[in-house]
C-alpha cells in the first residue's frame, strides 16, 4: 500500500473513533435529558427495612403504597392518567393520592401535578416548601431537583434519612420505579423539599 492510501486509512480511523465517541456521549446526554436519571450513590434492589413504629399514620399509608409500587410498578401512563410524558412528578402525585394525601395542582386543581416546577409551586403555596439548610428530611418528604442536578429536573420521595445519607424512591428512572441511597450533600441542584405535612 502506498503512503497516500495509508494516510487515508489512518485518517478514516481517526474519524471513525471520533464518531463513536460522539455517539456514546450523545446517547448519554439524550438519556439525561429524556427523563432518565443518572446513577447516583447506590441503587437498591430491595425495599429498605423501615422502623414502622416510628412512622405516623400518614407515613405508614404512603410507605405501604410505595412498597407495593416498587414491587410491581406500572408503566408511566398508569401514574399520568394515560398521558405519555416524563412521569416522576406524576408518580409523586399518584402515590400521595393513593395514600389518602392528595396534592392539588395550583393551575388546574387536579390531584395530578405533571411537572417538577409545578410540584414546587404546590408545596410553596401550601406553606410546605423548605430549603435544605437546617432541615432534616423525613419519610414522605419530596426532594425537588433542578436541571443542574445529576438527575436533571427530577423528584424523589424520601424513605429514610440518617446522618446525611438519604434513601429515596422515584418514578421515571430509566423508565422504572427505583430506590437510591446517597449522601444528600454530595448532590448539586437540590432546589428544596416539599414536606409531607406542614
Amino acid at each position: 500500500m502506498n503512503k497516500q492510501k495509508a494516510g487515508r486509512w489512518a485518517g478514516l480511523g481517526v474519524v471513525l473513533v471520533a464518531l463513536v465517541v460522539a455517539a456514546v456521549l450523545g446517547v448519554r446526554l439524550w438519556q439525561q435529558h429524556s427523563g432518565e436519571s443518572a446513577v447516583i450513590g447506590e441503587n437498591l434492589t430491595k425495599f429498605p427495612a423501615l422502623d414502622k413504629s416510628a412512622l405516623s399514620a400518614d407515613q405508614s399509608r404512603l410507605i405501604a403504597v410505595l412498597q407495593r409500587e416498587f414491587k410491581d410498578p406500572g408503566a408511566g401512563t398508569k401514574y399520568a392518567e394515560g398521558q405519555v410524558e416524563p412521569w416522576c412528578a406524576d408518580f409523586v402525585s399518584w402515590t400521595m393520592r393513593e395514600a389518602g394525601l392528595p396534592l392539588a395542582n395550583p393551575n388546574s386543581g387536579s390531584w395530578r401535578i405533571p411537572g417538577v416546577y409545578t410540584l414546587q409551586e404546590y408545596y410553596q403555596s401550601a406553606g410546605r416548601f423548605t430549603r435544605l439548610a437546617g432541615y432534616q428530611p423525613r419519610t414522605g418528604d419530596v426532594l425537588l431537583y433542578s436541571d443542574a442536578s445529576p438527575f436533571t429536573q427530577h423528584t424523589h420521595i424520601v424513605l429514610a434519612y440518617d446522618r446525611g445519607e438519604v434513601t429515596t424512591i422515584g418514578g421515571n428512572e430509566f423508565d422504572d420505579v427505583r430506590i437510591s441511597r446517597f449522601v444528600l450533600a454530595d448532590v448539586p441542584g437540590v432546589v428544596g423539599i416539599g414536606k409531607l405535612r406542614g
